[in-house]
């Protein structure tokens, strides 16, 4: 069994990462910061419909305040959606504001109502953090997806990714009738290349969501990660990969029954022929990315020693032993897995 750090530190973003997310367009800014959506006045459990706690709080805050960050919220969805033309929007309005205090960034979900329809939407605000910003670059660069996020002094704001929750999937997905196992299965062992090829750690079944999208004849799969809080930490290498998570046995057993080995090697290759692919194409910035992460302290010096000993021992290049931060093994990693 993995073992995870509870709680991982923070790490502030330095002057060399706000230079890359300038250059790349990620800084934006904003009318508040993560510390004033902190005056909420009281709190209470946010129960899900079928009756489970789900380890948020519902805040409260004054009506003044309330009416206030209303604005100031609106704005910041704003930037996320339409560049900051609140112009298309003035019939939103913040519906609830929830409050986790479980994990590592004690993030808060900003559920955005719609006057006419009463659709809604949710985004993110969390404490600034470089080793997730890292993981938040790696997912956009060199997955299937794209991220939309920005930064603004030490707060960040995160765009909401949709998806069926990995551990509620497990639960009750795994056994519906339309579900092609074969394609999940699937698809489960690429997301797993993705999570080592780019060092994502803490892949658990709640880290992570299920994309169902219908197709003309059957329906199609993306594992997908929502939580970046991991990258590059972990001194295990085997936290790198989702397959080793007990919550996640019911997948492997599935892909263990549906996939022969030959089959797994196969997938395991296309992903990676992929992921080299968008890494070659965006080689300025991945190359700008390394200079900033290789200078960046964004683990502790036990683990580094460990994943830097794991990882020359798994690729058996003497390189990595020379290595002297997680960036560079990061890096030396990449070029690893993906050039050929």
């Amino acid at each position: 069994m993995n073992i995870i750090s509870k709680k991982k530190p923070f790490f502030a973003i330095k002057s060399f990462l706000y230079d890359y997310l300038a250059k790349y367009e990620r800084i934006s800014h904003l009318p508040l910061q993560y510390s004033d959506l902190l005056r909420y006045t009281d709190a209470f459990p946010f129960i899900d419909k079928k009756g489970n706690d789900t380890l948020w709080e519902s805040v409260v805050y004054p009506p003044y305040l309330m009416q206030e960050l209303n604005t100031q919220l609106i704005e910041i969805y704003s930037l996320l959606k339409t560049g900051g033309d609140v112009s298309v929007i003035e019939h939103l309005y913040i519906d609830r504001i929830d409050y986790c205090t479980f994990g590592n960034s004690n993030p808060f979900r900003i559920r955005v109502m719609n006057h006419f329809n009463d659709n809604y939407d949710y985004f993110y605000v969390k404490k600034g953090d470089a080793s997730r910003i890292y993981g938040l670059e790696l997912e956009h660069i060199l997955s299937p997806n794209r991220i939309n996020y920005f930064v603004y002094d030490q707060t960040l704001i995160e765009e909401h990714i949709a998806g069926i929750p990995g551990d509620e999937f497990i639960k009750s997905g795994l056994d519906r009738p339309s579900l092609n196992k074969v394609r999940i299965a699937k698809e489960f062992v690429k997301f797993n290349e993705r999570c080592f090829v780019r060092l994502l750690g803490d892949m658990r079944a709640y880290n992570y969501v299920i994309v169902i999208t219908p197709d003309f004849e059957e329906e199609q799969y993306r594992v997908r990660a929502i939580d970046f809080d991991q990258q590059c930490y972990e001194g295990k290498k085997n936290n790198y990969l989702p397959q080793f998570f007990k919550d996640n046995n019911a997948v492997v057993a599935l892909c263990t029954n549906k996939l022969a080995p030959e089959t797994v090697r196969q997938y395991q290759f296309e992903e990676r022929t992929l992921m080299g692919r968008r890494y070659k194409a965006a080689h300025e910035r991945i190359a700008d990315l390394m200079q900033s992460i290789e200078q960046d302290d964004i683990s502790t010096p036990k683990k580094f020693a460990q994943l830097r000993s794991e990882l020359a021992t798994h690729h058996q290049k003497s390189e990595f032993k020379k290595a002297t931060s997680m960036g560079i093994l990061l890096h030396l990693h990449l070029e690893a897995m993906l050039v050929k």
